[in-house]
């Protein structure tokens, strides 16, 4: 298995890197059940690191299934007041999150999605408050994820469950950088990379961009004020940290209103639990108007029938082929990873961070500004060696933006 030096190293560069825990701060941490070893790492170095508490959420795949199974809709459609308390509180207080997501990508597959979709919207109405501190970049929070049987059997089913989970430590270590001698230093060089590849996009200003791929034709506009954000963010009160790792895109959104044409997915969507794989969605002035799916099509209706803004976009996101992510050659079933070997798209709402003065505006304003407002954020991959993409100025004028998965703009400066 992974060394006890290797999972130090990951724990040091989540609470560095990822959420960049203060002194005297708290640390709020969602966790599996199944990485308890880890995670007791992780609250100890936060400790070290001079965290005034750190506070653990299991979260346990085999009592979630349970639920589902056997619980009365009243409870799945019912999402407690004592969690949503619970994170408001740890969010006004400044805390940071972090959250290790390692879900069991079949967990759900077997479970009515109409329950699934109830106990997912009830969520998201009840957090709507929390998410507005991690949106609006008002509290540091990261994304990681360590490898758990069920997911890493997945990837390798040919494996046992412990060559499969040593393989996904394998591929997850190298994907993060914590092969480096100094991770953190590491990091530092790559959110330098995103950087210039997001100043490049700003000064570009594309009115709209053309994404064209088999399956793909898609016309994606841009509202005016939009901001091309990637790797490291800063919160209102000035710490640096990494919402994802990995992350290896730039990202931004488009009009609510802009968008026209079809869009083909280009893996496996692991939403709620439940795999929606192989879809195609039609989009018209920025709504989605069909759509079809070889797997998952019902999970995907329940999905778009989520809320209006469901069936509309709030996030496109660049990532160029050669990610490591990508050159791996794995499907994870998780979005963190696999949104970062594809260029990807998210129905729902859109980041206000993405707008320029978005983080101070009302909802009325967002909306003036074609920003898209949801209960939902799922992101779902269209990118593949065969994308193009071409950006259109203001003048009508054209040129390429991405050709055969990468880069078509000089973004290293060679």
């Amino acid at each position: 298995m992974v060394s006890q030096q290797i999972q130090e190293k990951y724990a040091e560069l989540a609470l560095r890197t990822g959420v960049n825990l203060q002194e005297n701060q708290a640390l709020m941490i969602n966790a599996p059940i199944e990485g308890a070893d880890f995670t007791r790492i992780v609250a100890r170095k936060a400790y070290e690191m001079g965290a005034k508490d750190v506070h653990i959420n299991w979260v346990d795949d085999e009592l979630t299934l349970l639920k589902y199974e056997n619980a009365p809709d009243e409870v799945i459609a019912d999402y407690p007041e004592w969690k949503v308390k619970l994170h408001d509180s740890f969010a006004e207080d400044g805390a940071a999150i972090l959250n290790i997501r390692s879900t069991n990508p079949d967990l759900l597959k077997d479970i009515d999605p109409s329950r699934v979709a109830k106990a997912n919207k009830a969520a998201a109405e009840a957090m709507k408050n929390f998410r507005k501190y991690t949106m609006n970049d008002k509290i540091a929070w990261s994304i990681i994820s360590i490898p758990t049987g069920d997911w890493a059997q997945k990837i390798f089913p040919e494996k046992s469950k412990e060559d499969a989970i040593e393989s996904l430590w394998d591929a997850i270590v190298k994907i993060v950088r914590v092969d480096k001698e100094d991770p953190v230093a590491a990091w530092e060089a790559h959110n330098e990379t995103l950087k210039t590849a997001r100043e490049i996009l700003n000064k570009k200003n594309y009115k709209l961009l053309h994404f064209k791929a088999p399956g793909t034709d898609l016309k994606l506009e841009l509202p005016k004020g939009h901001i091309w954000k990637g790797g490291s963010a800063v919160t209102e009160g000035g710490t640096t940290f990494n919402p994802n790792m990995p992350t290896e895109e730039v990202f931004s959104m488009p009009h609510k209103y802009g968008v026209n044409g079809t869009v083909a997915s280009t893996k496996p969507l692991n939403y709620g639990g439940s795999l929606i794989d192989n879809f195609q969605l039609t989009f018209e002035d920025g709504k989605v108007v069909d759509f079809k799916a070889e797997q998952g099509e019902a999970t995907l209706k329940h999905l778009l029938d989520s809320d209006e803004g469901a069936r509309r976009l709030g996030e496109v996101a660049l990532v160029p082929d050669e990610s490591p992510v990508s050159q791996s050659g794995l499907i994870f079933y998780n979005t963190l990873f696999d949104e970062n070997a594809s260029c990807h798209i998210a129905l729902g709402k859109a980041y206000p961070t993405n707008m320029e003065g978005g983080s101070s505006m009302s909802d009325e304003e967002l909306d003036k500004h074609g920003v898209n407002d949801s209960l939902a954020h799922v992101d779902f991959m269209i990118g593949s060696k065969e994308l193009d993409i071409d950006g259109v100025h203001e003048d009508g004028s054209t040129e390429a933006v991405f050709r055969n998965g990468t880069w078509a703009l000089n973004i290293k400066g060679e």
